[in-house]
Protein backbone atom coordinates (compact mmCIF):
# COMPACT_ATOMS: atom_id res chain seq x y z
CA UNK A 1 0.00 0.00 0.00
CA UNK A 2 1.27 3.48 -0.90
CA UNK A 3 0.45 6.57 1.12
CA UNK A 4 1.39 10.10 0.06
CA UNK A 5 2.64 11.79 3.20
CA UNK A 6 3.37 15.19 1.67
CA UNK A 7 2.82 16.77 -1.73
CA UNK A 8 3.94 20.02 -3.37
CA UNK A 9 2.34 20.95 -6.70
CA UNK A 10 4.16 23.60 -8.72
CA UNK A 11 3.31 24.71 -12.28
CA UNK A 12 6.50 22.97 -13.42
CA UNK A 13 6.76 19.88 -11.21
CA UNK A 14 5.10 17.77 -8.52
CA UNK A 15 7.07 16.59 -5.49
CA UNK A 16 5.69 13.82 -3.29
CA UNK A 17 6.96 12.05 -0.18
CA UNK A 18 5.48 8.54 -0.31
CA UNK A 19 5.41 5.71 2.24
CA UNK A 20 5.09 2.19 0.88
CA UNK A 21 4.14 -0.52 3.38
CA UNK A 22 4.14 -3.40 0.89
CA UNK A 23 6.12 -6.52 1.66
CA UNK A 24 6.00 -9.03 -1.18
CA UNK A 25 8.72 -10.79 -3.12
CA UNK A 26 6.63 -11.14 -6.30
CA UNK A 27 6.63 -8.57 -9.07
CA UNK A 28 3.74 -6.12 -9.30
CA UNK A 29 1.72 -5.64 -12.50
CA UNK A 30 3.44 -3.23 -14.94
CA UNK A 31 2.98 0.48 -14.26
CA UNK A 32 3.35 3.30 -16.78
CA UNK A 33 3.20 7.07 -16.57
CA UNK A 34 2.73 9.81 -19.16
CA UNK A 35 5.24 11.98 -17.29
CA UNK A 36 8.87 11.53 -16.27
CA UNK A 37 9.91 10.85 -12.68
CA UNK A 38 13.04 10.70 -10.59
CA UNK A 39 12.61 8.74 -7.36
CA UNK A 40 15.02 8.91 -4.42
CA UNK A 41 14.81 6.69 -1.33
CA UNK A 42 15.05 7.93 2.26
CA UNK A 43 14.43 4.62 4.04
CA UNK A 44 14.28 0.95 3.07
CA UNK A 45 14.84 -0.70 -0.30
CA UNK A 46 12.95 -2.50 -3.07
CA UNK A 47 13.48 -4.08 -6.50
CA UNK A 48 12.62 -2.50 -9.83
CA UNK A 49 12.34 -3.97 -13.33
CA UNK A 50 12.39 -1.58 -16.28
CA UNK A 51 13.64 -1.78 -19.89
CA UNK A 52 14.92 -5.30 -19.35
CA UNK A 53 16.98 -4.38 -16.29
CA UNK A 54 16.43 -5.38 -12.66
CA UNK A 55 17.90 -3.03 -10.08
CA UNK A 56 17.90 -2.77 -6.30
CA UNK A 57 16.71 0.71 -5.27
CA UNK A 58 17.82 2.07 -1.88
CA UNK A 59 19.26 5.33 -0.45
CA UNK A 60 22.43 4.85 -2.54
CA UNK A 61 20.57 4.21 -5.83
CA UNK A 62 17.43 5.96 -7.08
CA UNK A 63 15.73 5.53 -10.43
CA UNK A 64 14.60 7.42 -13.52
CA UNK A 65 11.15 6.50 -14.88
CA UNK A 66 10.78 7.86 -18.45
CA UNK A 67 7.26 8.47 -19.81
CA UNK A 68 5.66 5.53 -21.55
CA UNK A 69 7.98 2.86 -20.14
CA UNK A 70 6.58 -0.06 -18.17
CA UNK A 71 8.01 -0.58 -14.67
CA UNK A 72 7.39 -3.35 -12.14
CA UNK A 73 8.25 -3.44 -8.44
CA UNK A 74 8.93 -6.03 -5.73
CA UNK A 75 9.34 -5.44 -1.99
CA UNK A 76 11.09 -8.48 -0.50
CA UNK A 77 12.67 -6.43 2.32
CA UNK A 78 9.60 -4.58 3.65
CA UNK A 79 8.40 -1.00 3.22
CA UNK A 80 10.20 2.16 2.21
CA UNK A 81 9.90 5.95 2.12
CA UNK A 82 10.64 7.71 -1.18
CA UNK A 83 10.61 11.17 -2.71
CA UNK A 84 9.30 11.37 -6.28
CA UNK A 85 9.80 14.40 -8.50
CA UNK A 86 7.53 14.42 -11.56
CA UNK A 87 7.87 16.71 -14.58
CA UNK A 88 5.33 16.81 -17.43
CA UNK A 89 6.00 14.87 -20.62
CA UNK A 90 9.63 14.52 -21.67
CA UNK A 91 10.87 17.66 -19.90
CA UNK A 92 13.01 15.60 -17.53
CA UNK A 93 14.33 13.02 -19.98
CA UNK A 94 14.99 15.15 -23.07
CA UNK A 95 18.53 14.41 -24.16
CA UNK A 96 18.85 11.38 -21.87
CA UNK A 97 19.88 8.27 -23.80
CA UNK A 98 17.04 5.79 -24.32
CA UNK A 99 19.41 2.93 -23.46
CA UNK A 100 20.44 4.43 -20.15
CA UNK A 101 20.00 2.24 -17.09
CA UNK A 102 16.99 3.21 -14.95
CA UNK A 103 19.34 3.43 -11.95
CA UNK A 104 20.35 6.87 -10.67
CA UNK A 105 23.61 6.87 -8.75
CA UNK A 106 23.12 8.65 -5.41
CA UNK A 107 26.38 9.74 -3.84
CA UNK A 108 26.50 11.06 -0.29
CA UNK A 109 26.30 14.68 -1.42
CA UNK A 110 23.12 14.03 -3.38
CA UNK A 111 21.60 12.16 -0.44
CA UNK A 112 22.38 15.04 1.91
CA UNK A 113 20.89 17.53 -0.59
CA UNK A 114 17.75 15.35 -0.79
CA UNK A 115 17.34 15.18 2.99
CA UNK A 116 18.13 18.88 3.43
CA UNK A 117 15.51 19.81 0.80
CA UNK A 118 12.84 17.95 2.75
CA UNK A 119 13.98 19.64 5.95
CA UNK A 120 12.73 22.94 4.52
CA UNK A 121 9.18 21.61 4.75
CA UNK A 122 8.15 24.04 7.50
CA UNK A 123 9.03 26.98 5.24
CA UNK A 124 6.47 28.37 2.75
CA UNK A 125 9.18 28.10 0.10
CA UNK A 126 9.43 24.33 0.60
CA UNK A 127 10.67 22.60 -2.54
CA UNK A 128 11.15 25.81 -4.52
CA UNK A 129 11.85 25.27 -8.19
CA UNK A 130 15.53 26.25 -7.90
CA UNK A 131 16.19 23.70 -5.14
CA UNK A 132 14.38 20.97 -7.09
CA UNK A 133 16.31 21.77 -10.28
CA UNK A 134 19.59 21.62 -8.34
CA UNK A 135 18.60 18.21 -6.98
CA UNK A 136 17.73 16.93 -10.46
CA UNK A 137 21.01 18.26 -11.85
CA UNK A 138 22.88 16.20 -9.26
CA UNK A 139 20.72 13.13 -9.89
CA UNK A 140 21.02 13.07 -13.69
CA UNK A 141 24.67 14.06 -14.16
CA UNK A 142 26.85 11.60 -16.01
CA UNK A 143 29.52 9.63 -14.18
CA UNK A 144 32.74 8.04 -15.43
CA UNK A 145 32.01 4.48 -16.45
CA UNK A 146 28.45 5.09 -17.66
CA UNK A 147 29.34 3.48 -21.01
CA UNK A 148 28.65 -0.23 -21.60
CA UNK A 149 31.01 -2.42 -19.61
CA UNK A 150 32.41 -5.91 -19.29
CA UNK A 151 30.87 -8.09 -16.62
CA UNK A 152 27.28 -8.53 -15.55
CA UNK A 153 25.20 -5.74 -14.07
CA UNK A 154 23.31 -8.47 -12.20
CA UNK A 155 26.53 -9.56 -10.47
CA UNK A 156 27.18 -6.01 -9.29
CA UNK A 157 23.58 -5.71 -8.09
CA UNK A 158 23.75 -9.00 -6.17
CA UNK A 159 26.93 -7.75 -4.52
CA UNK A 160 25.13 -4.54 -3.54
CA UNK A 161 22.27 -6.61 -2.10
CA UNK A 162 24.70 -8.58 0.06
CA UNK A 163 26.30 -5.40 1.41
CA UNK A 164 22.90 -3.78 2.06
CA UNK A 165 21.66 -6.88 3.88
CA UNK A 166 24.83 -7.04 6.04
CA UNK A 167 25.37 -10.59 4.84
CA UNK A 168 28.07 -12.10 7.10
CA UNK A 169 29.60 -13.77 4.04
CA UNK A 170 30.20 -10.42 2.36
CA UNK A 171 32.44 -8.58 4.82
CA UNK A 172 35.28 -8.13 2.31
CA UNK A 173 36.00 -8.46 -1.40
CA UNK A 174 37.35 -12.03 -1.20
CA UNK A 175 34.51 -13.25 1.03
CA UNK A 176 31.93 -11.50 -1.13
CA UNK A 177 33.37 -13.05 -4.29
CA UNK A 178 33.21 -16.49 -2.64
CA UNK A 179 29.59 -15.86 -1.65
CA UNK A 180 28.71 -14.90 -5.25
CA UNK A 181 30.75 -17.77 -6.75
CA UNK A 182 33.08 -15.60 -8.79
CA UNK A 183 36.68 -14.45 -8.61
CA UNK A 184 37.68 -11.39 -6.55
CA UNK A 185 39.32 -9.77 -9.58
CA UNK A 186 36.23 -10.23 -11.79
CA UNK A 187 33.93 -8.98 -9.05
CA UNK A 188 36.19 -5.99 -8.40
CA UNK A 189 36.26 -4.93 -12.08
CA UNK A 190 32.55 -5.51 -12.59
CA UNK A 191 31.50 -3.76 -9.39
CA UNK A 192 33.74 -0.75 -9.98
CA UNK A 193 32.38 -0.26 -13.49
CA UNK A 194 28.66 -0.68 -12.79
CA UNK A 195 28.55 0.97 -9.36
CA UNK A 196 31.29 3.54 -9.93
CA UNK A 197 33.38 2.69 -6.88
CA UNK A 198 35.15 -0.17 -5.15
CA UNK A 199 33.29 -2.63 -2.92
CA UNK A 200 35.03 -1.13 0.13
CA UNK A 201 34.03 2.41 -0.87
CA UNK A 202 30.45 1.26 -1.45
CA UNK A 203 30.30 -0.34 2.01
CA UNK A 204 31.36 2.99 3.50
CA UNK A 205 28.79 4.77 1.30
CA UNK A 206 26.07 2.54 2.80
CA UNK A 207 27.36 3.29 6.31
CA UNK A 208 27.24 7.04 5.67
CA UNK A 209 23.72 6.70 4.26
CA UNK A 210 22.65 4.98 7.47
CA UNK A 211 24.39 7.70 9.49
CA UNK A 212 22.46 10.39 7.58
CA UNK A 213 19.18 8.62 8.31
CA UNK A 214 19.98 8.26 12.01
CA UNK A 215 21.08 11.91 12.31
CA UNK A 216 18.00 13.00 10.33
CA UNK A 217 15.88 11.10 12.87
CA UNK A 218 17.51 12.91 15.81
CA UNK A 219 20.57 10.85 16.80
CA UNK A 220 23.03 13.00 18.79
CA UNK A 221 25.49 10.47 20.24
CA UNK A 222 28.09 10.32 17.46
CA UNK A 223 30.41 7.91 19.28
CA UNK A 224 27.59 5.41 19.73
CA UNK A 225 26.52 5.93 16.11
CA UNK A 226 30.05 5.22 14.86
CA UNK A 227 30.12 1.97 16.86
CA UNK A 228 26.67 0.89 15.64
CA UNK A 229 27.69 1.43 12.02
CA UNK A 230 30.82 -0.70 12.35
CA UNK A 231 33.51 1.98 12.29
CA UNK A 232 36.62 1.27 14.35
CA UNK A 233 36.16 4.50 16.31
CA UNK A 234 34.61 7.97 16.05
CA UNK A 235 37.70 9.37 14.30
CA UNK A 236 37.34 6.77 11.54
CA UNK A 237 33.66 7.72 11.20
CA UNK A 238 34.56 11.41 10.98
CA UNK A 239 37.25 10.84 8.33
CA UNK A 240 34.89 8.75 6.22
CA UNK A 241 32.06 11.28 6.41
CA UNK A 242 34.42 14.12 5.50
CA UNK A 243 35.63 12.16 2.47
CA UNK A 244 32.09 11.32 1.30
CA UNK A 245 30.37 14.62 2.12
CA UNK A 246 32.99 17.29 2.70
CA UNK A 247 31.47 17.81 6.16
CA UNK A 248 32.18 16.41 9.62
CA UNK A 249 29.31 14.68 11.49
CA UNK A 250 28.73 17.73 13.70
CA UNK A 251 28.15 19.94 10.65
CA UNK A 252 25.80 17.38 9.12
CA UNK A 253 23.86 17.27 12.38
CA UNK A 254 23.50 21.09 12.20
CA UNK A 255 22.29 20.91 8.57
CA UNK A 256 19.69 18.28 9.47
CA UNK A 257 18.85 19.69 12.89
CA UNK A 258 15.29 19.86 14.18
CA UNK A 259 12.54 17.32 14.49
CA UNK A 260 12.67 14.29 12.23
CA UNK A 261 10.23 14.19 9.33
Amino acid sequence: MRTTRREVVDPHFVLRVVDCTDQHAHWSPPETTSDAQVVLVRRGRFRLESRGRRVTIDPTTGYLHPPGHETRFAHPAGGDTCTSITLPGHALTAGVEAARSPAVRVDARLELAHRALLRTGADPAFAGAEAVVDLLRLALRRHPGDAPAPGSHDLADRAREAVLADDPGGTGLVALAHLLETSPSHLSRTFRHHVGMTVSRYRNRVRISRALRRIDEGETNLASLAFDLGFSDQAHFTRTMRRELGHAPGRVRALLGGESR
